[in-house]
């Protein structure tokens, strides 16, 4: 694999260009044109899209409306809640809600089956389309339903991606979402665009698993795709069933790319006709000569089974390499666990080592990214008159959607698959976030699904229990169950791919699935459950503000896992008090206490009281304050608190990351860096500032105070510096920081408090 330093040209989808002194001689040579980069740009496949789907009339400064949206049973309650405190009358465009995360309601009594009675009733009352649960994953029913060539779609959940359809997807915080649903814009800068020149045919065994995660390990840490459009094109495309792009194309999440697009050809086009959609399909190809402002060269024949250990699909090794090499990576990954846990809990992985051979205790093929009617079919061809045991080792398999469960069980798969003591489950997301087949203590799990990050497979570390995942393709996972457990690379095995042809039924959808078709009934009653709660309040941004840092994480990344748990959470997510008692509970189980206090305080000013008399503490920084802003007082000063992080926001589109610690009076976020768009959007989109300051600089620690004089006047009048005042040893230390680049909608978003305020009528 190659990743250009410079940006390249792919003059006629097959020859690669790298733009230096010589370029322009090449390309008139190969062309007969003067090509300049500025006009290839708009010759990329992404271009294309963005520019059809863009309201500004400006390329450089995108407001973009999407065709369709989708969302799942965690997300789509806080999103109509929210659009309906602003005025929501109709969908204005497909909205899907599916049920896939929520959809075993085994935990929280009614609480989840409310939920979907809620989107049942929203469905039929705004003109949306209700899949219920079991039928699909969310993202299944997307490429299956919603998809088109040319189209764009945005979903609430990170994993919002049909590239490999032609269809440009992005996965976003709720409040993005709640923007469409009020015919407002997604507003960004024109991304840059990172081909992904592929080249060559996977070898026998290999499947879209390992080549997703052989891309995250070259890209995730040096951020070569941060927040770009990733391009697949080049003539390796041709060589991967469409499957097999699907696989690798929702995996494009992980290595924080904005989205992806692909290449479409006659077989992106026989998908449309098996679904019986073939007016959907669009033949997608760059110009004759197109720019990228990257470029990542991959010869799929070189790629090997892979293994994503624990904590991270970026902490990846070829499967050789692992057992190879056994003690010495295990050893790294119980180190990990030790910094990433701060010693709550112990992992022991080398335990797991028996004569030379390594060991897991459970195998799941499962959700947007294992769940496919190809890897399963690959999956029973290798278990296939195999037995995984009867000891501890366990393998479930979710098929990604009832139509896809139905082709298996009519073509043998499924049966090849129960007969070696496997169990096949209905369509469910759980496995990828904590919620199902969740490992023992200590157990090791090896998963076809989208994440491994800490605590995401279930674990509770503060009450010392602890298990890790470990990514792997649906193959090499087929031919460890065959092992009993045994870690083997698919390649290792002697199997006979059948490769069925796939048959989509859509009888279950049509017999099951409410499909308003776009017709808004204002008759029917929304049905609130005990636990849909509408969301808190929330103030106006002050003249100046007085922070209390109340968590301080130094791990190079924090994902949105951490900041709000998944697994038992779900339950909560339509009950924002409920939810926000989670925030940060797995990384600073201090941090809800701490931060109720300083929202006492703010209360009580905003009732008109004086804070000190809910935190006396307060007194000797305002005291201190006072010496150099004699002006500062209850009325034009409010007291919040914040956290710092080094670069939070890895992973989950969900708002609530954001969302819960406004809830608990939360102002602002402190870091070096925002690891992803969605989580910085989100806290926008709550009224949080995102403060940024330098790497390296950090003049204060948690528990101590900041003042931010004049804040609200600098968002209004677009200050790239802010003074910050730290409250150190009865004086105050002065820094600054600055919020990056925001948009005027974003700045009023931030004064008026959230994005209800802007909107509410």
């Amino acid at each position: 694999m190659k990743l250009y330093s410079k940006g390249v040209y792919l003059i006629n989808g097959t020859e690669l260009v790298e733009d230096n002194a010589d370029a322009a001689t090449i390309l008139k040579n190969r062309t007969g044109e003067e090509i300049t980069a500025d006009g290839a740009r708009k010759q990329t496949i992404a271009y294309g899209i963005l520019k059809a789907h863009n309201t500004s009339g400006n390329m450089e400064k995108l407001q973009i409306k999407f065709d369709k949206l989708t969302s799942h049973d965690i997300t789509f309650v806080g999103i109509i809640q929210t659009a309906r405190a602003s005025g929501l009358e109709k969908f204005p465009i497909p909205y899907v809600l599916t049920n896939c995360h929520n959809s075993l309601c085994a935990v929280g009594g009614t609480i989840n089956e409310d939920d979907h009675m809620f989107g049942l009733s929203c469905a039929k009352r705004y003109g949306g389309v209700y899949v219920p649960p079991h039928q699909a994953v969310i993202h299944q029913y997307a490429r299956e339903m919603l998809s088109g060539g040319g189209k764009m779609i945005l979903g609430s959940d990170s994993h919002t991606r049909y590239g490999a359809l032609g269809t440009m997807a992005m996965g976003e915080g709720g409040p993005e979402l709640v923007k469409q649903l009020l015919s407002q814009t997604y507003d960004i800068d024109m991304p840059g665009i990172v081909g992904v020149y592929l080249t060559g045919k996977p070898q026998k065994g290999v499947g879209p698993q390992d080549v997703a995660i052989a891309l995250i390990k070259e890209v995730f840490a040096n951020g070569y795709v941060k927040n770009k459009v990733m391009e697949f094109v080049g003539p390796g495309v041709e060589n991967l069933s469409v499957d097999f792009r699907i696989g690798v194309d929702v995996m494009t999440t992980e290595t924080t790319c904005l989205s992806s697009i692909w290449k479409t050809d006659a077989q992106v086009k026989e998908f449309y006709e098996i679904h019986g959609r073939g007016g959907d399909y669009a033949e997608l190809n760059p110009g004759k000569a197109a720019y990228y402002d990257g470029m990542i060269e991959l010869d799929l024949s070189a790629i090997k089974p892979m293994i994503a250990m624990p904590f991270h699909p970026s902490n990846a090794y070829t499967i050789e390499e692992l057992n190879a090499n056994l003690t010495d990576i295990l050893a790294d990954c119980e180190k990990k666990a030790q910094v990433s846990f701060n010693g709550a809990a112990d992992l022991n992985l080398k335990e797991k080592i028996r004569d030379g051979k390594f060991y897991v205790d459970q195998g799941i093929i499962a959700g947007c990214a294992g769940g496919g009617f190809e890897n399963i079919c690959d999956a029973a061809d290798i278990l296939d008159g195999a037995s995984i045991g009867a000891d501890a080792f366990t393998l479930s398999v979710y098929p990604a959607s009832m139509p896809i469960y139905m082709e298996l069980v009519r073509n043998g798969a499924a049966a090849k698959i129960m007969a070696t003591g496997a169990v096949m489950k209905t369509a469910f997301c759980g496995p990828c976030f904590g919620a199902g087949d969740t490992p023992a203590n200590n157990g090791f799990s090896i998963r076809h699904s989208t994440r491994n990050f800490p605590n995401r497979e279930g674990s509770k570390v503060q009450n010392g229990q602890i298990a890790s995942v470990a990514l792997m393709d649906a193959r090499s996972i087929a031919a460890t169950a065959a092992r009993k457990g045994c870690l083997t690379a698919a390649t290792d095995v002697d199997a006979n791919f059948t490769k069925p042809k796939y048959f989509f039924d859509k009888t279950i959808y049509e017999n099951r699935v409410f499909d308003s078709h776009g017709v808004a009934d204002p008759t029917v009653e929304v049905k609130l459950g005990p636990n849909i709660k509408d969301w808190p309040k929330m103030a106006e941004l002050t003249d100046n503000l007085l922070l209390k840092v109340v968590s301080e994480i130094h791990d190079p990344v924090t994902t949105t896992d951490e900041l709000i748990p998944s697994g038992e959470t779900s339950s909560y997510r339509s009950n924002p008090l409920g939810l926000a008692e989670f925030t940060l509970s797995r990384k600073d189980p201090a941090y809800v206490g701490r931060a109720k206090e300083v929202q006492r305080a703010e209360k009580v000013r905003e009732d008109g009281g004086h804070p000190y008399d809910a935190l006396p503490e307060l007194k000797d920084a305002v005291d201190v304050i006072l010496t150099k802003f004699p002006d500062a007082n209850e009325r034009n000063t409010g007291i919040g608190s914040t956290i710092f992080a080094v670069k939070p926001g890895d992973g989950s589109a969900r708002e609530q990351a954001a969302s819960c610690q406004k809830v608990l009076g939360g102002w602002a976020n402190i870091a070096h860096e925002y690891a992803t768009k969605r989580y910085r959007s989100n806290l926008i989109n709550w009224g949080m500032l995102p403060f940024l300051i330098p790497e390296g600089e950090l003049p204060f620690a948690n528990g101590d105070y900041l003042f931010v004089p004049g804040i609200r006047k600098a968002v209004e009048e677009k200050a790239q510096d802010i003074a910050v005042y730290a409250v150190k040893d009865g004086a105050l230390k002065e820094f600054h920081m600055t919020l990056g680049d925001l948009t005027d909608d974003e700045r009023e978003i931030i004064l008026k408090g959230c994005l209800i305020n802007f909107n509410r009528k």
